[in-house]
This record gives structure tokens, sequence and C-alpha cells, in this order.
């Protein structure tokens, strides 16, 4: 297998090389009139400074490199009949995919107004990066993407979530080396580790290093090629280097390595695939050399710009009024000689059109990078099977996360081709590890003797873990973007380390609402668990419930959270999260012992509407309450419905409301999101003028900014999370940051006008209390058994 760049044969003759380059010559022609074309898009005539955009904005630097890629996958796919899609990973370069996506054909049949002609081609180019047009990443408008590339860092693991359970599927994925300097995509490079060559398509990385990123030279592209191929088989991979800057010969070079990147991958599938033994395989990679803006200007204005930084985004600015530029800008485009790529009418030639794959083999076409078109719904267990008994609320206790394990486990074993269980080294702690009964975490490396007594690894696994929430959520979002369903279970203190995958993954959803061709793909369930009010030995570091504050900046067609306070309703709402498609949906639980509530049939009542009040806890029936008081989240229930009890025992004729929140964007108006409640509904949960005691999960604040246009949010009261705490006991962690019941009995004691005096003595046993539940979490260490196992008196 070479590994350096050597004088090879070629299986492909003059001819057919020099309608490869043809080819590619159109996609860098059809590049660069993208980023300044807004009118003489075929050069017809000569080029006028009125022919220009105003704004000259995209991304040249990167764009032939992807161009010739695309070119040389195409002929791979028509030799072999290789069903295969293209990821981007220097999304910047788009119109170096955006090009051969319009040459086959594809950008037409979506979008008529951008026909194969010469008025088709006038309005693809002006669509681009223009008022109403379309961005300069691959965004969900491009057919044939499912990577924006907006973020770097996630096209390899991407690629990989689209390879899982695909084993016809060859997804090639462009590294940019800029991209290769993030965090992300060096840990990404481990996913290979995880493909298994039975049941898996194949990944194919080629690894872009043209040098430069914005203004700054690439790290990846100034060592040796002896230290970077050291790193790749390192990593695991088996390097293959193409390099130079003469087109046909870069030609030749690119065409007998794919070619033989493509026999080494067949000889790894075959092998497994005959032997039905999974092993980890040293896959191929391309590590792929060209001058950054390759073909562009040489240079401009006696400085520097093919193979430099400058070409990174528009090598030729400042247009207007500078007839040098002008007239380098049409010397440059006609170096592509448009003239012999387009016929009359502005379509590609014929013997040039047939060079791209047909139907559903264009990548562009490829149904798996539009994956709502091959999802299959879950077949799901009742998940009423899975339900807790409770005979009276708030009076036993079970851990909420443990039968949504066994719940994952009878899924799996109903889905073992299209569902997959992803965590970060966490399922067990998370209480999920019943999912092990039917499938194990996948392991391809070496095995030790010990792994036997419950390392519960296998080749065959479904589960995903790996120490890196980057890699696990962008394989989960590659399996979910090519028509898959998933699980994420994760921490919520480090849930953060995904924000901005989050974020963008959010952004794609929010986007492709507004795209009829665009299928329905399965939503993103993210559990959040092991919580800020359970970190009894973990402490400070591990309180932080503001991943909740994130998802709410996002769109809300597409956002949603949950916070179930118990076993049943965690089940209703899971259910309810796996059927779903085109959301996000963050469910916040913890994996402790918990009080438990609601029965199966309560609990799917409490789910479906989002909140509500619990008769049971409450003893306003009838009349107005003097206060409300409110429970969002396990613990802040709990306390709530503590500080419930202690009022109604110091106080015989205190009225007191006591509601539930599941679904957090029920507290906000309908036309701020699509779940919230109606101000006349929500005046008459919470009243008009009733203070209302709001004991949140997360930040305080965040409640506020949900309720702050509802008629009595001057009453409202918000008790969350302060960033105080640290070592310290469950109750005690709740008293530095006063969510505790002796609190919460305050306020309302504080906000009730005939209490404010009479209940002065409460007030003060209710601190003595306090007092004393911190001295004896000091002094033992543990909080009181009296109040540890405090149940619902009445």
């Amino acid at each position: 297998m070479a590994e350096e760049n050597t004088t090879v044969s070629t299986t492909l003759n003059q001819a057919q090389l020099e309608k490869i380059d043809a080819y590619w010559r159109a996609c860098c022609y059809l590049a660069a009139g993208m980023i300044y074309l807004r009118d003489n898009p075929l050069l017809r005539e000569p080029l006028r400074e009125d022919h220009l955009k105003q704004r000259l904005l995209g991304h040249w630097g990167s764009s032939p490199g992807l161009a010739f890629m695309y070119v040389h996958m195409n002929r791979l796919i028509n030799t072999h009949q290789q069903e295969a899609i293209f990821l981007a990973g220097p999304g910047h370069g788009a119109p170096g995919v955006l090009a051969p996506v319009y040459l086959e054909g594809t950008y037409s049949e979506i979008y008529p107004n951008k026909s194969e002609d010469e008025a088709g081609m006038q309005a693809f180019f002006k669509q681009f990066s223009f008022p109403g047009g379309i961005g300069s990443h691959c965004t969900p408008e491009t057919p044939g993407s499912i990577h924006e590339g907006g973020e770097l860092g996630y096209s390899i693991s991407h690629a990989f979530g689209a390879a899982f359970d695909n084993p016809d599927l060859l997804v090639t994925v462009a590294v940019g080396d800029g991209e290769a300097e993030t965090g992300p995509l060096a840990t990404s490079w481990h996913s290979a580790k995880f493909l298994n060559p039975i049941r898996d398509g194949a990944v194919l990385p080629i690894l872009h290093l043209n040098g430069y990123k914005i203004n700054n030279p690439t790290l990846l592209s100034r060592i040796p090629n002896k230290e970077l191929a050291s790193l790749m088989r390192g990593y695991g991979w088996t390097p293959h280097f193409v390099e130079g800057d003469d087109p046909m010969t870069m030609h030749r070079l690119m065409a007998d390595t794919l070619d033989s990147c493509y026999a080494e991958i067949k000889a790894l599938q075959d092998e497994a695939r005959s032997s039905g033994k999974a092993t980890r395989g040293h896959w191929p990679m391309i590590v792929l050399r060209t001058p950054k803006g390759w073909t562009g200007p040489e240079e401009v204005d006696g400085h520097k710009v093919e193979g430099f930084w400058r070409a990174h985004q528009v090598p030729l600015a400042g247009m207007h009024n500078n007839p040098a530029h002008l007239q380098q800008l049409e010397a440059w485009m006609r170096s592509y000689k448009p003239e012999e790529l387009f016929d009359a009418n502005g379509r590609l030639i014929p013997e040039l059109k047939a060079l791209a794959p047909s139907g559903t083999l264009r990548m562009s076409a490829n149904p798996h990078a539009n994956g709502g078109l091959l999802r299959r719904a879950l077949r799901r267990p009742d998940f009423r099977d899975y339900a807790i008994p409770v005979d009276k609320p708030g009076t036993i206790r079970h851990m909420n996360t443990k039968p949504i394990g066994a719940l994952l486990r009878d899924l799996m074993a109903k889905n073992m081709d299209n569902f997959r269980v992803f965590g970060p080294d966490e399922n067990s702690s998370n209480k999920l590890d019943a999912i092990y009964e039917v499938s194990k975490k996948l392991w391809l490396c070496d095995y030790k003797d010990e792994d036997a007594d419950g390392g519960e690894l296998s080749p065959d696994g479904r589960v995903l873990e790996m120490l890196s929430e980057h890699t696990l959520e962008g394989w989960y979002e590659g399996y979910l973007l090519t028509g898959r369903h998933g699980f994420f279970a994760t921490y919520e203190a480090f849930v953060h380390v995904i924000d901005s995958m989050y974020n963008q993954h959010a952004k794609w959803l929010a986007i492709c609402e507004d795209i009829p061709w665009r299928a329905r793909i399965s939503s993103l369930n993210l559990l959040i668990t092991s919580t800020v009010w359970r970190q009894d030995h973990n402490g400070f570091t591990h309180q932080d419930p503001g991943f909740l504050d994130v998802v709410v900046n996002k769109n809300p067609e597409v956002t949603r959270i949950y916070l179930p306070p118990d076993v049943n309703s965690l089940l209703s709402t899971v259910d309810h999260c796996l059927q779903s498609r085109d959301d996000i949906n963050v469910i916040v639980a913890d994996k402790q012992n918990h009080l438990q509530y609601l029965d199966m049939d309560a609990a799917i009542k409490h789910c479906t509407k989002g909140l509500g009040i619990w008769d049971w806890a409450s003893n306003d029936q009838g009349e107005e309450p003097d206060a409300v008081l409110v429970g969002c989240g396990d613990i802040p229930t709990k306390e709530a419905l503590a500080a419930t009890a202690l009022l109604r025992e110091h106080f015989d004729d205190v009225k007191i409301r006591f509601i539930n929140v599941v679904d957090l964007f029920r507290i906000t108006t309908p036309n701020e999101h699509p779940h919230g409640l109606t101000d006349a509904d929500f005046d008459s949960l919470f009243t008009k003028d009733r203070p209302v005691i709001f004991n949140f999960h997360g930040y305080p604040w965040l409640i506020h900014r949900l309720a702050y246009r509802r008629t009595n949010h001057k009453n409202l009261h918000v008790r969350g999370y302060k960033e105080r705490g640290n070592i310290n006991t469950p109750l005690e962690l709740a008293i530095e940051n006063e969510i505790d019941r002796f609190t919460l009995a305050m306020d309302v004691i504080k906000r009730v006008p005939r209490l404010q005096v009479a209940g002065a003595h409460v007030m003060e046993r209710l601190k003595d209390m306090q007092i004393d539940c911190r001295n004896y979490a000091h002094e033992y260490g543990i909080d009181k058994p009296e109040v540890d196992d405090w149940v619902w008196p009445f």
C-alpha cells in the first residue's frame, strides 16, 4: 500500500483524463461565478462592472479542491455503481460543492428556476451569498448535504454516524486542514475504531492540505509527510498522499489513489463479511495537498494569492471602479474556457454531462442525504409495561432512570438495525445498564481477560460509549440525518461540551422547517441526568443546570424541554420523544432514588397537559388560594411539596395550590413557543394576583424570561440554582441555594398578608430547623433521617 506520492500508472486513458479535467474546470468556473457574477453568466459578452455583485462574498480558497474530490468520486461511483454521499468539512468552500451538484442536474430538479441553461445559471449565481438566497456553506438548502460546515470540527463524526448500519454506503468526507486543528476533529479520528465492517458502511476521509486558514498557515501542512503519516497511522489509519499543482498529473494520481483506497475498503469488508468476524480495520485515508485557491489568480496587485492565505475568501476584491481587477477577473474566468464546456443554451455539453452518475447514484440525490425519506418508525414496546405502582403519592422511592434502561433494552431488541444508544462512559452510572442485556458496548480494539467480568464489550455492540461528547453527538446527528433513531444520555454539568453542536443542529432543523423537499427526521433525544442537586461527592464542578438556558435561545419550532418529576412521567415523556420528528428533546431527570408521585394513568394525563394542579397536594378546592407553590424538576418538586406540608401543619386555614411543571415551554406564551399556554389558561392556574413561589431546577431567571409577559408576573418569585455549594448533602445544597422547604415556606409567609405578622413565630422555627439541618450534615455527613426520609403526610 503506497503511503507516499509515487509515479503510478493509471487505468484511465488520456481522453478520459481530459474529460475529467474539463468537468472540473466547469466546476471551478461555476464556483468563481457564484462569488462574482449576477449577470453575463457565460461571458458571452465582455465583462462589465454592472455584471458583478455589489458585495463580493464567499470562500474561493478550498472550492477548487472540494470540486476536485467530488468529480473524482463521481468517476468511482460510475465505475463501481457505488452508493456514496459527500461531506464537506470546510463548509466555507460551498461553491466547490454547489457547482457539481448543479452540473449533475439535481439542483435544477429541486429548484426549477435554477434551470440548466443560461437564465438558470444566472439565477444560480445570483442567489449565492445574496439577500433572499443561500448562505456560503453547504446549508440544508444544498441537495446532498447533511453537514453545513459553518462550525468546524464535526465532519468526520457526522460521516461515521451516516455510515453506521449502512453496509452499502461509502461516505467521503473532506477534512479541511484548518478544521483539523479543532479538538472535536482531532478526537473524531478515533471513530474508525468503532466501524464494524460487517454491518456498517465505510468512511473515506480526505485531509485537504491547502496550507492556510484565514490568514495563518495550518499546522498539519507545515510538518513533514513522514511525521503526518505517523500521526495518521497512530490514529489507526492507512494514509495515502496525493500532492501537486499540475492538474493533469493530479488527476492521474487522484484516480489511482481512489482506486487503491476503494480496493482496500472492499477487501476489509469482504474479509469480515465472508468470515462473519468483525475486527478493527486500518482503513485508508487520503492526504490531498493542493494550493489554496488552486487555478485562481497567482498574484493580485503584486501580492501572492494562489497558494497563500489571500485566496481564502475573495481573491480579487475591490472590483468596482478598478478596471485592472475587472480585466484580471475576466481573464481568470475565461481561462476555464467556458465556451468549450457549455452549449449554446448554457447547458453542460453531453460528453461531460455523461460523467455524472445518474438517478439516486448522484451524491446530491442519494436518499441517505435526505434521511427522512428512509426513516422507518420505531417498533416500540408499551411504555406502560415499565410503570412503577404508586398507590399513594409521595410515599415510595425509586431510581427514576432505571426503568428507562429496561425500556431502551426492549426498544433496542425490536430495532436492531436502526436504533443506537450513545453515552460517554456513563450508561451504567446513569442506571441505564439494562440495555447491555440485549446489546453490549461496541468494542473492536484489543480485549483482556478481565473484560469478560462485567466489561460488557462486544464487536457487535450497538451501545456507543467514548469519553468525547463531541464525537458521540456527531455520530448521533449523522445517524439521525440519514434516517435512523437514537438516544443520548449524559451528565448535566458536561452536556455543555456540546453546546455549540446543539446550536448548529438546532439551526439546521430550523432551516429545514422551511424546505419542503427535506423529509422529516427523528428527533434528537438528550437525557440530562446526574443533575445539579445530587452532586454529593463531585461538588461545585458538577453543579451546572445552565444547558437549559442554551436550549431556550434557539428556534422554538424545534426546541423542547421536559422535567418529569418521577418514573412514570419520565416513561411517558421518553415514549413521546422517541416518536417525535424534527425536534431536539431535552429531558432532565436525576438517576438517584426519588419520591414517586403519579401512577401511570395520572402521569400520562399530566405529561399530555405539560403542567397542572396536583389536587392531592392542594387544599384550595373551590376557593382562591393564599399562594401557589410550583415544583419543576425532581428535587425542587419534593422541596416544594415539603414546604406545602410545613405550611399546612403550622397554619390550619392556609390555602395552597400546588402545581407541577413537566413541559417547561408551557410557561411562555403561544406566540413565543408552540407549547405555550394561552393567557386565560395560565391565569386560571397561576391566578392573576396571588403570590406564586416557583421552585425551579435551573437558574431562576430563566423562568422570569419565559413568563415576563404574564398577568401575574409581578407576584412571581422564582427559586433556583444560584452558583452556591460544593461538597454538600442534598438538603444542605438546597438550603445553600434557597430552594429548600424551609426557605419556600418562609417565602409564602412573607407574601401572604395575613401571615406576615401572625407567622413570625413559625418563621423563627423554620430558621432554627434550617440551622439544625446544616449542623447535622456537617457533623454526620448525611441529612437528618427525618428529612431525608420525608414522605407526603396527608
